[in-house]
Parts: structure tokens; sequence; C-alpha cells
């Protein structure tokens, strides 16, 4: 492996390094940041927490002066990723005198029009970036670098057509690095339309399974949330991250937990910019935090020292769970991702369990008690809004949670047949029936059940 000095990096940039205890580039920075340096348009296949933020705010702050303008934008698919690269890059710019700005939706955007005067590299959502170039309050025409990181996911988020747009906006002669944990058909449109022959390289994502420990459990649907419990107990945990696959299935969990006086908080899509930040912070300060979040809100957050990751819900691809359960086991550090499966769960975990390479275990489910949840749904400023769930009855319910009826027979009967329920209600709205949000969670009479 290469030292961050034989990458062409500049004294004032290693001293930074050095100051910051980065003793060694990763493998997507050692291969992009030369390319980068050499003026290429790069494409990286990485996934999160690889060090791309390092890859391709390095040769932009050795590129550009501080004074001329716009040079370097970065876009970004939510606003805390948003928010993290600006600050990384201001770390790694400390040296150099730059302005950098982070503008994302969700804020007063008249600072931002303030501050867009004077930067130097701006690193933003689709969405905001958009609305200043229609606003006419952004000014792109001296933009060398363009940087579309996560670029799956804004797609994925539904901004390819915003993306084009603001590439169309920039100059054609400039440099575009394009970072993304999987390159697909729009992506590689994309690449073609608007990259200039560029370079791909590719990092594989993968779990060390020497660091992390792989398990997971089948329980009812009745008795999930209840097995989580236990295990926060059980468990030698600090930081936690507990991954759903909606914001519902988020904010219940969250709110929930918090009821039995754990330390948890929910982060999704609906809370207020503050709110997320509020909830970011006090993720990075706490020693023992559970932080309940969906994929694409922890995507691109780069948290560090996290022993534990749940997945409540199933992710629905191996590239997902990999994603997932990479937030645990980093820096030779050891770490457990815990899998509880009930009968909604089968079709997506036989996807998961497709990659020779993931080593997960089944654990005997342990005994533990069956708790009560508040099924009134409070969101997570404390009203209750009675959001979730279709006919009022309740969470665990043949109609409530699943979707519609579980149909797990041979599962439920014997615990032992992994796979055979008829897994009919494995829809992305899992609280009631298909029309949940029409009726509140808490539509029944009884606002609590037992679990």
């Amino acid at each position: 492996m290469k030292s961050f000095k034989e990458l062409g990096l500049s004294q004032d940039f290693l001293k930074v390094l050095e100051e910051i205890h980065f003793k060694e580039p990763s493998e997507i920075q050692e291969r992009v940041i030369p390319l980068a340096l050499a003026g290429k348009d790069v494409i990286g296949e990485s996934a999160t927490g690889s060090g791309k933020t390092l890859a391709f705010g390095a040769p932009i702050i050795e590129k550009i002066k501080h004074g001329e303008g716009l040079r370097a934008l970065v876009l970004a698919p939510t606003r805390e990723l948003a928010e993290q690269v600006a600050k990384s890059i201001k770390v790694f710019a400390r040296h150099h005198n730059l302005r950098i700005v982070s503008v994302y939706g969700g804020v007063s955007i008249n600072p931002q029009i303030h501050d867009l005067g004077r930067a130097d590299v701006a690193v933003g959502t689709p969405g905001r970036i958009l609305d200043h170039i229609e606003r006419r309050t952004i000014n792109l025409s001296k933009i060398d670098f363009l940087v579309l990181d996560e670029a799956d996911r804004m797609l994925d988020m539904g901004f390819y057509k915003d993306v084009t747009k603001i590439v169309q906006s920039c100059p054609k002669k400039r440099q575009t690095l394009l970072f993304s944990a999987t390159i697909s058909s729009d992506i590689r449109e994309i690449a073609r339309a608007y990259m200039n022959h560029p370079t791909e390289v590719a990092v594989e994502s993968y779990v060390d399974s020497s660091k992390l420990e792989q398990v997971f459990y089948e329980v009812s649907s009745k008795e999930k949330f209840s097995l989580l419990v236990h295990l926060l107990g059980e468990e030698n945990s600090k930081l936690v991250m507990v991954f759903c696959n909606t914001k519902r299935n988020a904010r219940f969990i969250g709110n929930n937990l918090r009821r039995y006086g754990l330390d948890a908080m929910a982060l999704h899509g609906d809370l207020s910019q503050a709110k997320r930040n509020q909830i970011i912070e006090h993720f990075h300060k706490s020693e023992k935090f559970i932080l309940v979040c969906t994929d694409v809100a922890a995507r691109g957050l780069d948290i560090k020292n996290v022993s534990h990751v749940y997945n409540y819900d199933s992710p629905k691809t191996s590239t997902d769970y990999i994603h997932r359960v990479g937030r645990t086991a980093r820096a030779g550090k050891e770490g457990k991702a815990i899998t509880i499966l009930s009968e909604r769960d089968f079709t997506n975990f036989r996807k998961v369990l497709m990659d020779p390479s993931l080593k997960v275990q089944k654990i005997t489910v342990p005994e533990f008690k069956k708790i009560m949840v508040n099924m009134s749904g409070g969101d997570d400023e404390g009203e209750s809004r009675g959001r979730y769930g279709g006919r009022g009855r309740g969470y665990g319910g043949s109609r409530g949670y699943s979707g519609g009826r579980s149909g797990g027979r041979g599962y439920e009967r014997s615990g032992r047949n992994f796979g055979r329920g008829r897994d009919r209600g494995n829809s992305e709205d899992r609280y009631g029936d298909r029309n949940n949000s029409r009726r509140g969670y808490g539509a029944h009479r009884s606002s609590r059940r037992r679990f």
C-alpha cells in the first residue's frame, strides 16, 4: 500500500492528515487521488465508509484557489450527507483558506444566497441546488470540479432529472468524479453523456467475518419488538443502529424504545433539519445510544464506534445487508450484526443469504418477557397523531402490522421451518392494510397491546 505522500499530495495537505491522525490511505483514496490530481474523470464504485470524501476532497483542495469564484460543486442525496461532506472538506482544507458551504432544503435559503456569493466549494442536495439555479443565486459558470456522491442513492430518490439539469448547467470543460455503491444503467447513461472518458475504479464491498459476528433469530411478528428490547438489554452494546425498511417503522420503534427508558431516537425524512442535526450530534457525543433509521436516512452518515447493528426489517438484497452491517466492525474493531426475522421477512432474507460470502448463523431464541407497546403512534415531537395502522387490529394482528394475511402457517406452529410462510404481507407500508394511512394507528379503542 502506498503512503499519502506517494499519492502526490502537497506538504500542507500532508500536514493536515498528520494532525487528524490519518496514517495510510484507504483503497479508494489510493486509487482515485492520483487519477483526480492528473485531471482524469473517475467513476468510483465503493460503499459508504470507504473514504470517498477524502478521495474527491483532496484533489479539489489541491487544485483550486480562494477568491476565484465557485470552482467546485459536490452533489449529495441527503441533507445530512451534504452537511457532513462540507464539514469534512473544511477540516481537510484548514491550511488552504477555502470557503466551503453546504446548501440543502429544510432551512432558510437567504443565508445560503449570501454564502454562495463568496464560496469556493459548494456541497448541496439536488433539489436546493436546482432551486438556486432557477433563482439565479448560484453561479456555475466557473465550475472546474463536479462531484456526484452516492449517485445511486440520488437516482433511487428520484433525482435523475434534477441531477442532469444541474450537470447541464455546469461548463462542459470540467472534471467530473462520480461515486456510487452500485453502477446501474442510469448511472452509465449519465457517465456516457456527461463524463470525458472516465476511468473506472471498483473497490470490493465485503464483510470481514473475522471481526463481525452475524446472527439471526426467528420469531412471530407479535414478539419481534419484545425480542429487540430483550437483546438490547442483554447485549453489551454501546452505540447501536436499528434499521427499518420504512419511516413508519423507524418512528414506531424509536418512540416505544424511549417509553421503556432507552436512549433512542428515530431518524427519517419527516423530521425538521434542526431535529435531524440534533439527533446526529447526540449520537456522535454519546457512549450509549440507539439510532433507529431507514436506509435512506442513514445513507452517507459516517458514524464511528457502532458496536451493534440490528436489522429489525430484513434488507431486500445482500448489497443492502452489507451496507447496513458494515456500519460496525470498522477500523479493526469487532462488532455484531443481529437480524430479527418474522414471517414477512423470509422472502427478502432468502435473497440476502444467496450471497455465498455472508456467514450468518441462526441462533435459538432465548426466553424473553412479552412487553406492552403503545399503539397510539405519537410522532417524534411527542404528539399523538394516529398515523399508523389500518383497521385497528394492532401491531401483530393478522391484518395489522404485516399489511395483509401473513400466512406463516408452518413457521408459527413449529418455529423450525424458515421460509415456509406465504408472506403475503411483504409490502413497503407494513402498518395496517392497503390504505394504512387513512385510519390512525390507534383506531382501535385499546391503545396498548401485549407484544
